[in-house]
């Protein structure tokens, strides 16, 4: 449920209680499925789907407040209720009620059918107005799963913690773990559910992890594929859990979406793909007038995105890389002055690549830099920024730009190529100089003191 700016995720435990204490105050009957009732009470929300046997709290963002009234949105199968002081709550789409029976709250997990998603770009808000314009929260974009998952999954400190705690009801002593079981509590990969949505060809599309717990809960996917953009992980570890990126929008048509949990990194289907549609509206400004042309471009696009991105941040690191190379040749006593110079180039190298990617940075905008050649950054953000909110076709300055991007970048990429080939050579210089050589003073003699090598170790490897 919802309320105000506030969206609530749709999340419920499933516990049968007895209303015969509580004061009812409004009642709602489905309108497809007569066993379905709402009533509002003096503390909150319940629902049958018996017909009013068994009844079930809506306990997810609704506080304990009486509700004074309630109705049934039939277009989009939306309850809505009032509250007594409280606001306004929403629950967006409760059709999934429909389909609960204990029969299926007994399986391990289930997926409710998929509404229709709509394609569309979503408005940027109310921009500088202030807390004044009031703005509701909407449902998430994209398409939204509603599943039930009832499978009892726990990690080896759980089970541990389970057993202690039957010792300590039965007074008897709590066995102390050992190193390796510790150890193995540690090492154990997080527990997640996964999603995984296909395209109508059965290809993987997108795949969406989640934490796993009971009841019924939703999770969505906001119909754009992933990017392909070089990976970052925090504190450099793996997390399933980690929300990845978005890249532009899916092509319409017919998908479906299968679950999945992972114990200790093994993944065990538990839902086989379920359909749905990703359907766009008939309220498009300038629709393209071939799809499938603009997601190829746009995946043409991805793909130097993807190799663009990774270049530039090689080169950032080779340039950190000459950094600490300088700095240790200096502090380091009888370096010869031809090293600093040789690095130096190497440095010099580096950032003309970097320029090459970024050009100038301005202090303000970037009209107040002057006419030159357009950086590679530059042209390729202004393509993906154009079509991150727009579903329009290809423009003959996007496909300008993508054919000057195929002529600039190999030849820049080529001349990375070398600067690394040069970061080899110092590798191989510090291979050389282990072995005592003639004492010419040449690159490969023994003038390199033995201090030099042990710093060329520490940084180029």
């Amino acid at each position: 449920m919802k309320q105000s700016a506030v969206i609530f995720l749709f999340f419920l435990f499933f516990w049968p209680y007895s209303l015969t204490a509580q004061k009812k105050r409004v009642t709602e009957q489905d309108f497809i499925n007569p066993d379905l009732i709402f009533v509002g009470t003096e503390f909150s929300v319940y629902f049958s789907v018996d017909g009013g046997n068994e009844w079930i709290q809506l306990n997810s963002g609704l506080p304990s407040v009486a509700v004074k009234d309630m109705v049934i949105q039939k277009r989009e199968n939306d309850l809505v209720v009032a509250t007594f002081g409280r606001g306004f709550y929403i629950l967006d789409d409760y059709s999934p009620l429909r389909e609960v029976t204990k029969e299926l709250l007994k399986q391990p997990a289930c997926i409710f059918p998929i509404k229709d998603a709509l394609m569309y770009i979503q408005t940027r808000g109310k921009g500088s107005q202030g807390s004044t314009y009031f703005v509701s929260g909407n449902p998430d974009f994209g398409a939204t799963f509603t599943y039930h998952f009832g499978d009892s999954v726990k990690i080896l400190r759980e089970i541990r913690h389970e057993k202690e705690k039957k010792f300590f009801e039965a007074k008897m002593p709590i066995p102390q773990p050992g190193i390796e079981e510790l150890r193995a509590e540690g090492n154990e990969e997080p527990l997640y559910l996964l999603f995984t949505i296909f395209d109508e060809g059965g290809k993987e599309v997108r795949k969406l992890t989640t934490k796993p717990g009971k009841g019924i809960k939703r999770i969505t996917w906001d119909l754009r594929y992933p990017s392909l953009n070089p990976q970052r992980i925090t504190n450099q570890e793996f997390d399933p859990l980690s929300e990845d990126q978005s890249y532009m929008l899916a092509m319409p048509g017919k998908y479906s979406v299968s679950l999945s949990k992972s114990v200790n990194g093994e993944i065990i289907q538990l839902v086989s793909p379920v359909p749905f549609n990703a359907v766009v509206p008939g309220n498009t400004t300038l629709p393209a007038t071939d799809r499938q042309e603009l997601v190829d471009f746009q995946k043409k696009i991805k793909e130097v995105s993807r190799i663009m991105r990774a270049t530039k941040r090689f080169a950032d690191e080779l340039y950190n890389r000459t950094q600490y190379i300088q700095q240790a040749l200096l502090q380091t006593p009888e370096t010869p002055a031809y090293l600093l110079r040789q690095v130096r180039g190497m440095e010099q190298e580096i950032m003309d690549i970097q320029f090459v990617f970024h050009g100038r940075t301005p202090r303000a905008s970037w009209e107040e830099i002057p006419p030159g050649p357009m950086p590679l950054n530059r042209r390729l953000n202004n393509i993906i920024s154009t079509h991150w909110r727009s579903t329009s076709g290809i423009t003959q300055t996007q496909k300008d730009n993508y054919a000057i991007l195929l002529e600039e970048f190999p030849p820049l990429l080529e001349k990375l190529k070398k600067s690394t080939t040069s970061l080899d050579y110092w590798k191989r210089t510090w291979i050389i100089c282990r072995f005592p050589g003639p004492r010419d003073g040449s690159l490969y003699g023994s003038s390199l003191t033995p201090r030099i090598c042990d710093l060329f170790k520490d940084i180029l490897y």
